[in-house]
């Protein structure tokens, strides 16, 4: 099925992003259950400037982030797409497009962590380009925690 994405830039306020960071946080909580107590607190969209929703048919149905986290380097925050319409490519997609916008504001490299139960979005960002680090931040001695990195080329060309 080849539906045409539409992406939208915007920010944390707005309604779609908000109402898929809704389902987003229910889908952890079920895969995680008591854990996601702990990263919770760390998924607050309050210092997150730049969002991404994905739309089919005027539909919002996938999302995705991105903070900066230090010089040269943006974290991807928030990536969702709707279980109704996933490998369509949509968080490929939405992934690509957050690469993009963080190289046009001139960082160098995308950081990003996922859970160790989220064996799909691991494999999505390791088809893309990201390697494992040490955990970062937060996430140093969270044995669930799988932390990435990708060194992002000049992708202005790629828009």
């Amino acid at each position: 099925m080849n539906r045409n994405i539409h992406i939208s830039r915007t920010n944390p306020e707005h309604l779609d992003f908000r109402k898929l960071i809704v389902l987003l946080d229910d889908n952890l909580s079920a895969n995680n259950g008591e854990d996601q107590a702990f990263f919770t607190q760390f998924n607050k969209t309050d210092t997150i400037k730049h969002a991404i929703v994905a739309y089919i048919d005027g539909n919002a149905v996938g999302c995705g982030a991105i903070k900066e986290f230090g010089e040269g380097t943006m974290e991807v925050k928030r990536m969702f797409v709707h279980p109704d319409f996933r490998r369509q490519g949509i968080a490929k997609k939405v992934l690509e497009q957050l690469e993009i916008w963080a190289n046009e504001l001139g960082y160098e490299t995308c950081i990003l962590e996922t859970g160790n139960k989220q064996t799909e979005a691991v494999s999505l960002y390791q088809n893309l380009g990201y390697e494992v680090i040490p955990n970062y931040g937060q996430y140093e001695n969270v044995e669930s925690s799988i932390c990435m990195q990708k060194k992002l080329k000049d992708l202005s060309s790629a828009v």
